[in-house]
């Protein structure tokens, strides 16, 4: 009994990232697979670069921002060949997201909670950052429509921008339950509940604030 149960219990635990992702698909989320802490050894990522730039928070395949998908078939098959996958959610599709400081999105979210502001998901990267999902500018075909921000990160310029990033088109974030390089897990502040997404610009300045 205890061996079957112990099997369930591992089952279980790499049907998470499957049935994370799937659960964000059904909310019209697309997703794609991302590296890993490994579950032996000394390295802190599961690709095969040596001295990753940002372990276990990067998409598999560079060909993500073409593949990452709402079908659930696709998911399911995915994650049958990469179980311990992370999630990775491209963001300007449905969303954009701010990354703060987790220090600076503590002070964010009291300050929220105090004035009744409206906020949406907020997802925490361990001890090291806070994610504020917010409405996004979208990525229009035609550049003339597009208004850039200096707080624009990709994926390229994470390392440059410490402070507060926003993440819009071309970038992506690493979304619950995923594990982090550290051995922490990503986690939610406030859960996703199907509620529009607040007007990035309304947030944009009590988050600034926080940061300073």
């Amino acid at each position: 009994m205890l061996a079957v149960s112990g099997n369930r219990r591992q089952r279980a635990a790499r049907d998470r990232m499957a049935s994370a992702a799937l659960e964000y698909a059904a909310m019209g989320w697309p997703c794609f697979p991302g590296a890993h802490p490994p579950a032996a050894g000394d390295r802190s990522c599961s690709c095969d670069r040596i001295g990753c730039p940002d372990p276990a928070a990067h998409p598999v395949s560079a060909t993500w921002k073409h593949q990452a998908s709402a079908d659930p078939d696709r998911i399911r098959r995915w994650w049958s060949q990469r179980p311990q996958a992370n999630i990775i959610l491209p963001t300007g599709r449905v969303f954009d997201v701010f990354d703060v400081p987790a220090a600076a999105g503590e002070a964010a979210l009291d300050r929220i909670g105090r004035e009744d502001l409206p906020v949406g998901p907020v997802a925490s990267l361990g001890d090291e950052r806070h994610l504020f999902f917010v409405a996004t500018r979208g990525a229009p075909a035609d550049e003339d429509e597009w208004w850039s921000c200096h707080l624009d990160t990709s994926p390229e310029t994470v390392a440059e921008t410490p402070g507060m990033r926003w993440h819009c088109r071309d970038s992506y974030v690493v979304a619950p339950p995923s594990v982090l390089a550290s051995g922490k897990e990503a986690a939610w502040v406030r859960p996703p509940r199907g509620e529009p997404l607040p007007d990035p610009l309304r947030l944009l300045e009590v988050l600034a604030d926080s940061c300073e």
